[in-house]
């Protein structure tokens, strides 16, 4: 029952994924979402963020944020990134990860999610067919109801981690 809910792939960081080798493996589109995945919730893009993006498209990816926050917030992130983006994407709908697929001209079989949420993020993702990466939280503040879905996630990546290590 979980298992609709398991990362392809489970890491500590979007900073620890090892970009270049997705890259060889034919990756061209990385989809990301913003908050507690590339920085603390409601904050700007900060150093690390700016770098992580100037390094990716060195590497030549495209990249798009995907966020259900609203357009003040995605594009106040976005301001010194400068990458595409789709705003209150009501994720886990699988509609606005197949947009940003179309904004960047990739599909299926050449993009990652990346996110730091299970019920949202990494659900939406597979229900997409998409591959994807769940990266632990930057941050422990969190809006309320975010703060309620951890406590449920901490049960599905029990019996995620425990079918790992089998």
């Amino acid at each position: 029952m979980f298992k609709m809910f398991w990362p392809d792939e489970y890491v500590a960081s979007t900073y620890v994924i090892p970009f270049e080798k997705l890259y060889e493996e034919g990756y061209r589109g990385l989809v990301f979402d913003i908050d507690n995945t590339l920085v603390p919730h409601g904050a700007p893009a900060d150093g690390r963020a700016k770098k992580l993006f100037v390094r990716l498209k060195e590497i030549g990816f495209k990249c798009c944020l995907i966020s259900n926050n609203q357009e003040p917030r995605v594009k106040m992130f976005n301001e010194e990134i400068q990458v595409d983006y789709v705003y209150d994407a009501h994720k886990p709908s699988t509609k606005n990860y197949k947009k940003a697929m179309e904004i960047m001209g990739t599909d299926l079989s050449d993009t990652i999610f990346i996110g730091d949420q299970l019920f949202t993020d990494v659900y939406g993702a597979k229900r997409t067919g998409m591959r994807n990466i769940l990266v632990k939280p930057i941050h422990p503040k969190e809006e309320i109801q975010i703060v309620l879905k951890r406590y449920l996630e901490k049960i599905v990546l029990y019996f995620y981690m425990r079918e790992r290590k089998k």
